[in-house]
């Protein structure tokens, strides 16, 4: 995806509603749509051909509109902004809740090598790949140790010869015998609600992780966009 011309809100946060009896917090509504409203100004005055929004937060997990920000996405809305990405739900599982590593299934080795999303551990037999799952450790822990010890899931995959045989569920297991030696203890996954191409929409990925101690932490819609009034 190219981004040039694109103007973008990263994150808009507010609080909904005024405390009941406190009267040095009013209600941050009309704030927060005449700061919206100023940051439409700006990309008309930028002239930008494509206009974005979101809710990126520095904290994992917290992306797109989350379902527990209602107001922010009736603000999105009545602004003109339409959510034209994929509807994500979030997991997250405790590491030593995991699947212990048990003994590979249909003669099934581990190959350990850098992925793409982090380390990848492969289901090998002689030479051929039949799955891999890739995590990635979180490695702002140094500076933030609140937020340390959290990891995610880049991708898991098993070939189609070799699924419904436990092969997922074993690389699980090793992935999570891995990041408990790097003393980690929350891991996280994602799978979409909406059809793909191919229409598949996660919905075995999400039984998978239920059944594998994943709780489901939110529901996030991604990709909000509005058409610029100058075009």
């Amino acid at each position: 995806m190219s981004y040039r011309g694109s103007g973008d809100i990263h994150w808009l946060l507010f609080w909904p509603e005024a405390p009941v009896g406190n009267p040095y917090w009013s209600d941050a509504t009309e704030a927060a749509e005449a700061l919206l409203a100023r940051c439409l100004r700006q990309f008309e005055e930028w002239g930008v051909t494509r206009q974005d929004a979101g809710g990126d937060l520095p904290v994992r997990g917290v992306f797109g509109v989350p379902g527990q920000w209602p107001h922010v996405r009736d603000l999105y809305q009545r602004a003109g902004f339409v959510p034209a990405g994929p509807t994500e739900v979030v997991y997250l599982a405790r590491v030593d809740e995991l699947p212990l590593p048990g003994r590979p299934p249909a003669g099934l080795a581990t190959r350990r090598s850098v992925g793409m999303n982090g380390t990848r551990l492969s289901a090998v037999r002689g030479e051929q790949v039949v799955g891999y799952i890739e995590v990635d450790i979180f490695e702002d822990g140094e500076r933030l140790p609140r937020h340390g010890g959290w990891a995610d899931i880049g991708n898991l995959c098993v070939t189609e010869d070799y699924r419904r045989r436990g092969v997922a569920t074993w690389l699980l297991g090793e992935a999570g015998g891995w990041l408990r030696l790097a003393h980690v203890t929350r891991l996280l996954d994602y799978a979409s609600l909406d059809p793909g191409p191919d229409r598949d929409d996660d919905a075995g990925y999400r039984a998978f992780l239920t059944a594998s101690g994943f709780t489901e932490l939110t529901r996030t819609q991604r990709g909000w966009t509005r058409t610029p009034q100058h075009r």
